[in-house]
C-alpha cells in the first residue's frame, strides 16, 4: 500500500473502505478510476489502483456494493460500481461512529494539550 504522504499507512487503511463508500454515493456510481481521482481530490494523494481495487471487491463480497461491467466507447470496458442498501447504511453508520471517535481523540488530546 502506498499511503498518502502525510498520513500514516494505518490510518488511511481504517478508513479507506468508508472513504470508497463516500465516493462512490457521491456520484451514485463511479468506476474504480474515478474512485480514486475522487479520493485524491479529498486529500488522499498517495492512493493507487493497488490499494483502492482490493477494498473494492472486499466491499462487494461484503455485499456493500454492485458493480456492473459496461463496454467502453473507444476502449475497454470499465466496471461501475454502486452503493447497495447494505452499504448505504454501513456509509451512515460508519461516518457516525467515526465522527465519534475523531470527537474522542480530539478531546483526548486537547486535554493533555491545553
Amino acid at each position: 500500500m502506498t499511503p498518502d504522504k502525510r498520513w500514516p499507512s494505518d490510518w488511511v487503511r481504517a478508513v479507506l473502505p468508508t472513504c470508497i463508500l463516500q465516493a462512490v454515493a457521491g456520484s451514485g456510481e463511479a468506476y474504480g478510476y474515478q474512485i480514486i481521482q475522487a479520493l485524491k481530490a479529498a486529500g488522499f494523494d498517495g492512493l493507487s489502483g493497488g490499494t483502492v481495487y482490493p477494498a473494492l471487491n472486499r466491499l462487494e463480497t461484503d455485499g456493500f456494493v454492485s458493480s456492473e461491467w459496461r463496454q467502453g466507447d473507444a476502449g475497454p470496458g470499465k466496471k461501475f460500481y454502486s452503493l447497495t442498501p447494505k452499504g448505504q447504511q454501513r456509509l451512515q453508520d460508519a461516518s457516525t461512529d467515526w465522527n465519534q471517535f475523531a470527537d474522542l481523540i480530539k478531546n483526548l488530546l486537547h486535554e493533555r494539550n491545553g
